[in-house]
């Protein structure tokens, strides 16, 4: 059995307002785009589940300087509101990641440079949404949000969870051993969290990723650690790594899945051809066939409605209202390795 999470945090009205001037700052859902490669249809599949789901928040796509004219041309035409950063790139000679294209991911961190945004929530762009999620941004500040990832997956073999045959989505399944001491602490996956941006957080982020030395999965790694204080786990439906379905079947109802995370090896919808390992499951040929038909709606096509972005506020659900907001300083300060 998964380890508890807080989801009567999380069960919101999926409703927000949109009047000016009530007194909350904007919010917007990010990603993160980079190179000459096909994930921009992903941002563009990702633009239009929002607009299925009737969401209120505009989608702003973070882009590398390497993103061609055409393809943002295409983010426009569907509504997305286009910032291009600087890359950042890890220490240097540290780039032995599980995957190459890992070493780009740092510049994910320039994000947290949005504080034109009160709170924003990152999906990557191989996440799809199917149902609104709004109500997360009225989640209280000071705390990085995110669903725990699964360590039972070979690119996990580098790890002592997985040598040891520990996954903390089934933490009774294999025990961790009493004499490794207490278990690791709860890694999430970086393919989507909610998270308050911030200038001094982006300049102690910085601080302390030239002073920690790089491990396999980048970034993510590198986000669990700063903010191993103040995460706070949210249910996998709002992050459904696909690996899930088939190594905890029985953390997973496929029905109530929120946000799809087509992270698995051949899953990627605009790849896809079946043939790859489980990806040949009636599950999974859904999920990728929910992703074209968003994909194809013409009707989801953006209309030229005003931007989202500059006029939309929101409001605390009732559930939300009535929380006491946390008084935490949102910067963990960890000590480098």
């Amino acid at each position: 059995m998964a380890p508890e999470v807080p989801v009567d945090v999380f069960k919101g009205t999926s409703k927000v307002a949109t009047a000016l001037n009530n007194g909350y700052s904007k919010g917007a859902f990010i990603t993160f785009l980079a190179g000459t490669g096909d994930y921009v249809k992903g941002v563009v599949g990702l633009a239009k589940g929002l607009r299925k789901v009737k969401s209120a928040y505009p989608l702003v796509v973070a882009m590398l300087p390497d993103v061609p004219e055409e393809h943002r041309e295409i983010l426009r035409s569907q509504g997305c509101i286009l910032h291009e950063i600087e890359p950042i790139y890890p220490p240097e000679n540290e780039v032995q990641f599980a995957m190459a294209y890992y070493v780009i991911n740092y510049s994910k961190l320039r994000i947290w440079n949005f504080e034109e945004y009160k709170k924003m929530i990152y999906l990557d762009a191989d996440i799809q949404v199917f149902e609104n999620i709004d109500h997360l941004f009225d989640t209280p500040d000071g705390y990085f949000y995110a669903s725990m990832d699964c360590f039972c997956e070979k690119t996990w073999s580098h790890t002592l969870q997985f040598k040891v045959g520990y996954c903390q989505q089934c933490p009774d399944r294999v025990p961790w051993p009493v004499d490794m001491g207490s278990p690791p602490p709860f890694y999430f996956n970086a393919g989507m969290f909610v998270f308050n941006p911030s200038r001094s957080t982006f300049d102690k982020l910085l601080e302390v990723l030239y002073a920690t030395p790089v491990t396999s999965f980048a970034e993510q790694d590198f986000l669990n650690m700063f903010f191993e204080k103040v995460f706070k786990p949210l249910p996998l439906e709002f992050n459904l790594v696909l690996a899930m379905l088939w190594r905890h079947p029985e953390n997973i109802d496929v029905e109530k899945v929120k946000v799809a995370h087509y992270c698995a090896a051949g899953s990627k919808p605009w790849r896809y051809t079946g043939k790859e390992v489980n990806m040949d499951r009636e599950d999974i040929k859904m999920l990728v066939k929910k992703w074209w038909d968003i994909y194809n709606d013409e009707s989801l096509d953006f209309k030229g409605e005003n931007p989202v972005s500059e006029e939309q506020t929101f409001s605390k659900s009732s559930i939300m209202a009535s929380m006491p907001e946390p008084t935490i300083s949102y910067i963990p300060a960890p000590t480098a390795a």
